[in-house]
């Protein structure tokens, strides 16, 4: 398993050499956000589509 420190360092590799450090900020904050979610699947912390709908129906006031 690589470190967080090796994986940017793989990144950056692949983004172009005139990103900024608002780009750079971004890839690395998507790629923390995927990790976590992996994460939780991982875990079982998931819920049913059904469940999310119902969530979203409340939200969304439907």
């Amino acid at each position: 398993m690589k470190t967080a420190k090796e994986e940017v360092k793989e990144m950056l590799k692949k983004i172009p050499d005139d990103a900024t450090f608002e780009d750079i900020q971004y890839h690395i904050y998507v790629r923390e956000k995927i990790e976590r979610g992996l994460k939780e699947v991982r875990e079982g912390k998931t819920i049913s589509h059904k469940e999310m709908k119902r969530r979203m129906a409340k939200w969304l006031g439907k």
